[in-house]
């Protein structure tokens, strides 16, 4: 009965872990020391118990976290300057890179932009869509 125990108590222990951390690591050894905590109740050996935690552990992690982590980061939401990204943007000054020079805004803030090719000029007054952000700078097409 002490072995049962104690692998509930190694449950609630990885449990409370991934609860601080948020991690997705150790919810999976939870599963396992479930499992061979069952075993222990049913009078398993102790070699037994312990397989059963490996092998549950290494199951649930291997084909349960990737699931897990697609479905948790698939619900985040963009916020700050990732949130830019795809929108549009109004040139309010020449981009030209060879010349180190353009401005564009976009929500009512000024930045710089710059354009993916060297070669490409954009006009003041036209309406472009960033690409990405790179450090303090727009990047624009």
């Amino acid at each position: 009965m002490l072995a049962v125990f104690l692998w509930l108590l190694a449950a609630a222990a990885f449990i409370v872990i991934e609860i601080v951390t948020l991690g997705l690591t150790s919810i999976w050894f939870a599963g396992g020391a479930i499992v061979a905590g069952i075993g222990a109740a049913f009078s398993a050996d102790i070699m037994i118990q312990l397989i059963l935690f490996a092998v549950v552990s290494v199951i649930l992690l291997i084909f349960t976290r990737p699931l897990a982590a697609k479905h948790i980061t698939g619900q985040t939401t963009k916020t700050n300057v990732d949130s830019l990204i795809g929108k549009e943007a109004i040139v309010k000054e020449e981009i030209n890179n060879r010349k180190g020079q353009g401005v564009a805004v976009v929500n009512g803030q000024e930045w710089t932009a710059r354009t993916e090719d060297d070669d490409n000029i954009i006009e003041a007054g036209a309406t472009v869509t960033i690409q990405k952000i790179s450090g303090v700078k727009l990047i624009v097409k």
